[in-house]
């Protein structure tokens, strides 16, 4: 799913937020609160507090009014919690109640629901910059965290506080805050005291040290990793084990063995200049074999035939992209080109250090740039004033930098205090300040970090807590209660329980440099078949996607659950997972007769209620996404669901763009009401796969302006955005059907920046953070240049194995709400697949229709095979009743967004330049 479906879940599909104007919103100083009389069905604002209950927030002020506040000593989601603590809502005609449209209190002008109806008329997703935006803040948090899930999938904890704003804002949340801070309207009194007293009070714990070397050495391949199903290196990897065996024993023989292995000139030049010599070093990979070289006694300034801490210094953004002509690699100045991670970025500061060279101080000062309001660091190289959102990891390693660096200690006490206040009682600490669960990666840097700070006895709470979580065969899982083995959290746990630290471990004297020993040539791997890596298990996820809790009489996945709202977007995604894996064709069989042959939903409706066509409603995202569904699996899109799909969407070409008030056409080859970049390239695949790639011209011309410079998509049309891996993968896999070179080279470029967003642990970065969505559609756009990317998508592949839980579902983000999420997940499944949206086929010969469930309390129509209705009490008929799809539209970005879904070895329609084997589909 994309940005649009993504925004379902932030409001009840993630709205874009902010609060309107300043004029509209005079707060700080002179913001009035309601604190007096609440709603009949509220709880009294005293009986929420730290420890009970949650409060909710409303900004009524873009309308006259007030901030009103409600309580619910017994939450259950944030949308309840709204209704509870005395609002009303209402939903779009589009969407259904999940997405808040409007809200009232009887508080604020006789209850009247806003924005009224002369200013939104609720019919659709309404304009990213005028909706309302989620916001929430746990105990102790001072500020707000725009919301990565919906209201309705969110699960408040006692003590947590929830806002709704009026206005508009980015995709991430960078913008548009609430201008009142969350003890602002929390209960008096409620407020806990964010400074603990002193470490966790846990036990001592001892970690096996030597059990998870012998698992690291273990893992090492004629001295370097090579993930299982891979013939090629990773090299990051290899790099974390060298830290950790060196750090546990500074003469480790397997370091120096895996320091050697890639200090051979192929692997040097493969890792860190993939561009060639002459090209710009992928500053990542220098600093991590510049610390490789320090941790083992090698010249990081003769590592390999290169001298990377030469090339650090001369490749330092000299200025800011909005200071003249744009700089490839460089976001502001001080940045070590191509990085993107502070990781990376501090990294490089402890490299040029410990080897004897002073770094840019631009490039520290950029390190200190990166402090959010709480004291930590956030783990992407952000601008200033944009988005930030601490990470346990970030925080660690630029602490342990600058401490290093000298000269910066009042940042450095403020992250220690951080680190401090954001240890869970545990011992552990968690990826992100408001989880509440330990990570292993992120407990094995913090303890080093605030070990060499001082603070042993917090860092021996963390080793408490790893001695715990360690595994039989010595090594760690991702999260805490993990059972497989990784490398990844593996590496810092052990530095950590070595009582030892990056900076000091590779804080070496230099060795003469070695002569670089003469490499093997390098081998060519055919193309897979199979996606490389160990993925999810796809059967189990198919079965979690098909399970008649959440996939209604086997047709349908509602918006909430018992609302009788049928999701048809969701539903749609979810048949293009089971089309992708082959893992049920009756049940996918079963979604798409009921899709086709008017098969209506608990309220009556049916899928064109959704896509709105024939109306001056209808999105071209949602005629896309469905033509799609019928291209995919045989039926014919110009006759599906008693309608011309492709004629449609033909009609639904913007040929100018509209003016105010109507903002249903964004520019000249835009689709009408169809806002997000994917939403354009999933109409654009489904006019191309019918045969209308002339029909299809000027909006083919509209998505090719779109890309940047950087090869990467923005989320939205009409609206600012930032560059998105989401949009990005869709709007690959949308050109790759096109076979001028134009076309090519701009998926060329598109899969360079993908393959360089992809974070350690093999996620991408998404609007819920580490997320599984972003993972999928990553892996889809990759796989059009499987060959190249290859190692890429087997750690994709690997993440997203890591977010699969027991029942077979996803969660949304790594680090976030805990338990499986259905939209996530069918964009796993099918995403792990690699199988391209473009060319996703699958023929349901062989398969007949099932009867239809009876029992339910509401009594939707259903259709036989045939095609004739029948009511929902028999459940007879001719082979059996169909019962109804729904999908709800996802996000401000997307009244239709759709999930992409690729092929792995699928027919490569343009690209056979690639060398991709043909298939004919996923797996069987």
């Amino acid at each position: 799913m994309g940005t649009a479906e993504r925004a379902e879940r932030r409001t009840g599909k993630q709205r874009l937020v902010s609060l309107l104007s300043a004029a509209l919103l005079t707060f700080g100083t002179s913001v009035a609160f309601f604190t007096g009389t609440t709603s009949a069905a509220a709880d009294p604002i005293e009986g929420c507090t730290a420890t009970t209950g949650a409060i909710v927030a409303v900004d009524f002020g873009p309308f006259g009014g007030k901030v009103e506040r409600g309580c619910d000593t017994t939450p259950t989601t944030g949308y309840e919690l709204l209704r509870t603590g005395g609002f009303t809502t209402e939903g779009t005609q589009h969407d259904g109640p999940a997405f808040i449209c409007r809200i009232g209190s009887g508080s604020f002008n006789s209850g009247t629901q806003y924005p009224t109806a002369d200013k939104e008329n609720c019919v659709l997703t309404p304009q990213a910059t005028a909706y309302w935006s989620y916001w929430t803040a746990s105990p102790g948090q001072k500020t707000w965290t725009y919301s990565s899930l919906g209201a309705m999938a969110r699960i408040p904890k006692a003590g947590d506080v929830d806002a709704w704003v009026f206005g508009s804002t980015d995709i991430g949340g960078t913008s548009g805050k609430p201008t009142f801070s969350p003890d602002d309207v929390r209960a008096a009194g409620s407020t806990p005291d964010p400074d603990p007293t002193g470490p966790p009070p846990v036990p001592p714990g001892t970690v096996d040290v030597s059990a998870a070397t012998r698992w690291l050495s273990g893992k090492l391949t004629d001295g370097g990793v090579v993930d299982e199903g891979s013939t090629t290196p990773n090299y990051l990897l290899t790099t974390e084990a060298v830290y950790a065996l060196a750090g546990a024993d500074p003469k480790s023989a397997a370091a120096r063995k895996a320091a050697a292995f890639l200090a051979t000139p192929a692997h040097t030049d493969a890792y860190a200049y993939p561009a060639g010599k002459a090209g710009i070093p992928d500053a990542t990979a220098a600093a991590r074999l510049a610390l490789v070289a320090e941790a083992t006694g090698k010249d990081p300034r003769a590592f390999g035939g290169h001298d990377l801490l030469g090339d650090l210094v001369t490749y330092v953004c000299p200025r800011d992209i909005g200071d003249g002509e744009t700089i490839d690699g460089c976001l502001t100045k001080g940045d070590f080109r191509t990085t993107g991670q502070s990781d990376a970025q501090a990294m490089a500061v402890i490299a040029l250090l410990n080897g004897g060279v002073t770094p840019p101080a631009d490039a520290v000062k950029r390190l200190t740039a990166l402090q959010c309001e709480d004291g930590g660091f956030t783990s992407i190289l952000i601008r200033s004033g944009g988005w930030c959102d601490s990470d346990a990891n970030a925080t660690a390693l630029i602490a342990l930098a600058l401490k290093r660096a000298g000269g910066h200690d009042a940042v450095v006490e403020k992250a220690r205090a951080h680190l401090r206040k954001s240890q869970l009682p545990t011992g552990a600490w968690p990826a992100a300040a408001y989880m509440t669960t330990g990570n292993a990666a992120s407990t094995g840097w913090a303890s080093q970090a605030m070990r060499a700070l001082g603070d042993t006895p917090y860092a021996d709470a963390g080793l408490f807590w790893l001695s715990k979580q360690q595994l039989p065969g010595g090594a760690f899982g991702f999260e805490e209660g993990l059972t497989e083995p990784q490398l990844y959290p593996t590496a810092p746990a052990v530095v950590a329980a070595a009582k030892s630290d990056l900076v000091k471990l590779t804080t070496k004297k230099v060795d003469p440099p070695t002569p670089p020993t003469t490499p093997s040539p390098p081998t060519t791997p055919s193309p897979p078949t199979t996606p490389p890596g160990d993925g999810p298990d796809l059967k189990k996820g198919a079965a979690y996607l098909t399970d008649t809790a959440r996939l209604v009489r086997g047709r349908y996945y509602e918006n909430s659950p018992g609302s009788g709202f049928a999701d048809y977007g969701l539903t749609i995604d979810g048949a293009y997972a089971l089309a992708a894996t082959g893992e049920n064709d009756s049940a996918l069989r079963n979604i798409v007769d009921f899709l086709d042959k008017g098969g209506k939903d608990g309220k009556g409706r049916g899928v064109h209620d959704w896509t709105l066509i024939g109306t001056k409603h209808a999105g071209g995202g949602s005629l896309g996404k469905t033509a799609l569904l019928a291209e995919a699996v045989g039926r014919d899109p110009r006759a599906f669901g008693g309608q011309d799909l492709v004629a449609a969407l033909a009609k639904a070409v913007c040929p100018a763009p509209s003016t105010a008030p109507d903002r249903s056409c964004a520019a000249k080859g835009a689709y009408t009401n169809a806002p997000s970049v994917f939403s354009q390239s999933l109409a654009v695949i489904a006019q191309v796969r019918a045969g209308e790639s002339a029909a299809a011209a000027d909006p083919i011309a509209y998505l090719e302006s779109l890309q940047e410079p950087s090869g990467a998509w923005p989320s939205l049309i009409g609206t600012p955005s930032g560059a998105e891996v989401d949009s990005t993968a869709m709007a690959a896999m949308a050109l790759d059907l096109l076979p001028d070179a134009k076309a090519q080279a701009a998926v060329d470029k598109a899969l360079a920046w993908l393959a360089a967003q992809q974070k350690d642990d093999g996620g991408f970065p998404g609007a819920s953070g580490n997320s599984v969505n972003s993972a999928a559609l990553a892996v889809q756009g990759m796989t059009l240049d499987a060959p190249k990317y290859r190692t890429q998508i087997a750690k994709a592949r690997k993440f997203l194995a890591t977010q699969q839980n027991d029942d077979g579902g996803f969660d949304v983000a790594k680090g976030g709400q805990p338990g499986s999420d259905v939209r996530a997940s069918t964009q796993a499944v099918g995403g792990a697949t690699g199988i391209s949206f473009a060319t996703l086929t699958r023929s349901l010969a062989g398969t007949v229709p099932q009867p239809v469930p009876t029992g339910t309390t509401d009594a939707p129509v259903i259709v036989t095979p045939g095609g004739e209705t029948a009511s929902a009490g028999g459940g007879s008929g001719s082979g059996g009743a169909l019962a109804s799809t729904g999908t709800q539209v996802a996000g401000i970005a997307a009244a239709a967004a759709a999930l992409v879904f690729g092929g792995w070895g699928t027919t490569r329609v343009a690209r056979r330049r690639r060398h991709h084997e043909t298939t004919t589909g996923g797996r069987k």
